[in-house]
C-alpha cells in the first residue's frame, strides 16, 4: 500500500501534515522528507501540504518535488496559510507544524497515539521535551512564554503548560467546527483558547525545539505578537476584562462610600472625609458600568460565535427584563432628587452659606451617585435590549380568494 499521496484524490487518508511555508526554501526539504519517511516507517496512510504563503525564493518547487501537495494561500499571515491548509487536508488527523527545521517530523507517533485513544487536541510541550540552546529568545524562554501561557491558564483553565508551541495535532473536524478566525501568529493562541471553551478533550505531549536552520531572522516580533496574543486573550474573555476588574472596583467603592457616609475616617495621623468620598463614589459608578460592559462584550460574543452558549449567563440574563431595568433605574433617579432635598434641607441649617462638609456634601454626593447608576441601568437596559432583539414575523392566516372558496363539487365552466 503506497503510504504517501501527492495529488488530491478521494481516497480516505489517515494523517495529514500541514507546514506553512514563506520562503523556506533552506529548510522546507528537509522537513517534507522528515514528515514522508515518517508516513512510510510508520504504514500511515497521509499527505504532506505544505499550505505556501508567497514564498519567492523556489520553496513550491522543493516541496512538489519530493512529494509534498503545495498549496498556494493568496491572504499573507500565519494564520491564512494554516486555515487553508486544514481546509484542504484530507486526513482525519492533522499535525500542524512550522517548515523552518526547528521540529522533528520524524518524531510524530506521540501525537498520533494520542489522537487514536481520542483526544481532539495535542499539543507539544517545549519545555518539558528540550529547548536547543538559542533555539528560543531569552525574552520569550524565561518572560513572554511563562507569562502570557500563565494568562491563558488562568483566563480559560487550559490544560495546556506551553501556549506557543507550533507542533500541536488535532482531529480536523473538531478544530474546523472551532471556527477559527485569527489571520497570524495569534492563530495557534485561538485554537487552544477556544478547544478549552469549547470543551474539547486536551493534552500535552513532550516535543524538542532545536534552532532553526533558515539562517535568517525570524518572522516573530517580540512586542507586537506579545500585545496581539493579550489583545486575543481578553477578547476571549469578558469576565477577566471586564466582570472580575469591574466588580472589584464596584465593591471596593460601594464599601468606602457606606464607611464614609457614617463619617470621617482617621488611619494614623491621615484624615479621609467628603473629598475621600467622591473617588469612591466614582468607583461604584466605574466599576458598575465595567460590568455592564461584560453584559454587552458576551451577549455580542455570543451572537458571532466567538464564545458558546452559557445556560448560567443565558438565565441571568432572562431575569433582567427590560421592564425591570427600566424600573430600576427609573427607582434610583428618584432616590437621587429625594437624596437632593435631603442635601438643600441640610443646606438650610446654615442659611444657604459656604458648605464646609457635614453630611449636605455627603447626601450630594451620594445623589450624583445615584442619578448616574440610575441613568446606567436605565440605558444599559434599553442597549441589551436592542443587541438581542429579534424582529418576530406574524403568522397570518393565508387569504382565500373568493374562487378557491367554491365547493370542489361545484360545475367548472368551459372556456
Amino acid at each position: 500500500m503506497q503510504p504517501i499521496v501527492n495529488e488530491a484524490s478521494d481516497l480516505p487518508l489517515e494523517l495529514s501534515i500541514v507546514m506553512p511555508c514563506l520562503n523556506e526554501a533552506q529548510t522546507v526539504g528537509t522537513c517534507v522528507k522528515k514528515a514522508l519517511a515518517y508516513l512510510d516507517m510508520h504504514k500511515i496512510r497521509g499527505e504532506v501540504i505544505v499550505a505556501d504563503n508567497g514564498s519567492t525564493d523556489g520553496s513550491q518547487a522543493i516541496a512538489l518535488a519530493l512529494g509534498a501537495r503545495v498549496l498556494r494561500v493568496e491572504s499573507r499571515g500565519y494564520g491564512n496559510a494554516l486555515r487553508a491548509g486544514i481546509a484542504a487536508a484530507r486526513g482525519t488527523f492533522v499535525v500542524m507544524g512550522d517548515s523552518d527545521d526547528s521540529y522533528d517530523f520524524s518524531a510524530l507517533q506521540p501525537f498520533v497515539e494520542e489522537l487514536r485513544e481520542g483526544y481532539d487536541l495535542v499539543l507539544g510541550n517545549r519545555f518539558q521535551g528540550g529547548i536547543a540552546p538559542g533555539a528560543m529568545p531569552l525574552l520569550h524562554k524565561f518572560f513572554g512564554n511563562p507569562l502570557l501561557t500563565f494568562i491563558g491558564r488562568t483566563l480559560y483553565r487550559s490544560p495546556s503548560h506551553d501556549f506557543y508551541c507550533g507542533l500541536r495535532g488535532f482531529r480536523r473536524d473538531a478544530v474546523l467546527s472551532l471556527e477559527l478566525d485569527a489571520a497570524g501568529m495569534e492563530f495557534a493562541l485561538e485554537m487552544i483558547v477556544k478547544a478549552t471553551i469549547h470543551g474539547l478533550r486536551i493534552t500535552e505531549v513532550p516535543t524538542r525545539l532545536a534552532v532553526d536552520g533558515r539562517g535568517r531572522p525570524s518572522h516573530l516580533r517580540s512586542w507586537r505578537d506579545g500585545w496581539r496574543s493579550l489583545r486575543l486573550f481578553l477578547l476571549l474573555s469578558p469576565r477577566g476584562l471586564f466582570l472580575y476588574p469591574g466588580a472589584a472596583i464596584f465593591l471596593l467603592g460601594l464599601a468606602g462610600t457606606l464607611m464614609l457616609l457614617a463619617g470621617d475616617v482617621a488611619l494614623g495621623n491621615i484624615a479621609f472625609a467628603e473629598r475621600t468620598m467622591v473617588i469612591t463614589a466614582a468607583a461604584i459608578n466605574v466599576g458598575f458600568e465595567v460590568m455592564l460592559f461584560w453584559m454587552f462584550a458576551t451577549t455580542v460574543a455570543v451572537q458571532r460565535s466567538l464564545l458558546p452558549r452559557n445556560p448560567n449567563f443565558e438565565r441571568f440574563r432572562r431575569a433582567i427584563l427590560l421592564e425591570r431595568g427600566l424600573a430600576l433605574g427609573t427607582a434610583l433617579i428618584l432616590l437621587g432628587l429625594i437624596t437632593v432635598i435631603g442635601a438643600i434641607s441640610e443646606w438650610s441649617v446654615v442659611g444657604f452659606g459656604p458648605l464646609v462638609g457635614g453630611m449636605a456634601m455627603r447626601l450630594v454626593i451620594i445623589s450624583g451617585t445615584t442619578f448616574v447608576l440610575g441613568a446606567q441601568i436605565l440605558y444599559g437596559s434599553f442597549f441589551l435590549y436592542v443587541l438581542e432583539y429579534r424582529a418576530t414575523s406574524l403568522r397570518r392566516e393565508p387569504v382565500r380568494e373568493p374562487a378557491l372558496t367554491a365547493s370542489l363539487n361545484s360545475p367548472i365552466p368551459e372556456s
